[in-house]
């Protein structure tokens, strides 16, 4: 890939030119402006401001308790770091009315010029409806159902979907049927990008550990060993040192 199409700003245009070429997206998620700096200039292609912050950042056992203010936070916080990426908020729950496929559709049609992303199969915020973070869409009623709403939000106008938790021939197949890009999480490897929680894929959240992760690194233990130093030098009276004072 040529230093100047690393270098191009990615827009929701430019994902679609991607998926056409057959060059798979790449998505990691961000809720601060450090993250979001480090992620940006390693040439990530979309940053996701998730609802997921409620899990990682607030320690809320699900993501229903996330504002709209508290997005909003995570989202200015994110934007003033990336001059790159392409941002895509969440919204969260009770921010809209009626189901999600209206709300999405409302948007398109009414909001002029506010792209919007879809999200099937497996979703957080409807935890108290299926009590559980199962693998969604493995019977064929709801498989059908499925591939039906992906072309309905194709058809309303979003840029892109995210297929979650769903098996792996069934997200295939959506991507193979739609012409705007399809990412995964938990989904297989037939779409046309992939999304992780950067906090999993690094390490940091280590109770965490689904089929669909693949550990990039062990943060828990480097950033413990790093703690465990620094106190054991300030208890010591190693730290500072005559170097490291005015």
């Amino acid at each position: 890939m040529s230093t100047e199409r690393n270098l191009r700003p990615v827009t929701t245009l430019r994902l679609a030119e991607m998926k056409s070429r057959g060059e798979k997206i790449a998505m990691l998620t961000a809720y601060d402006y450090s993250m979001a700096r480090i992620l940006d200039r390693a040439g990530i292609d979309v940053i996701l401001v998730g609802d997921s912050a409620a899990n990682v950042m607030a320690g809320y056992e699900t993501t229903v308790p996330m504002t709209l203010d508290n997005m909003i936070y995570h989202a200015q916080s994110v934007t003033r770091a990336v001059e790159r990426a392409l941002v895509v908020v969440d919204m969260p729950f009770g921010t809209y009315q009626g189901n999600s496929k209206e709300a999405l559709c409302s948007a398109v049609l009414l909001s002029a010029g506010i792209p919007v992303m879809g999200h099937l199969g497996l979703t957080p915020q409807s935890i108290h409806k299926y009590g559980t973070y199962a693998v969604r869409a493995k019977e064929e009623a709801e498989a059908e159902k499925l591939l039906e709403d992906a072309h309905l939000l194709e058809k309303a106008g979003c840029f892109g979907i995210v297929l979650e938790k769903i098996p792996a021939h069934l997200a295939g197949q959506v991507a193979r049927e739609l012409a705007i890009p399809i990412i995964g999480i938990g989904a297989g490897r037939y779409v046309d990008g992939q999304v992780l929680v950067t906090h999993d894929m690094l390490g940091i959240n280590s109770e965490f550990s689904p089929r669909f992760l693949r550990r990039y690194a062990n943060l828990t233990e480097t950033m413990s060993g790093a703690f465990g130093s620094y106190i054991r030098d300030v208890k010591e009276g190693d730290f500072p040192s005559e170097e490291e004072q005015y």
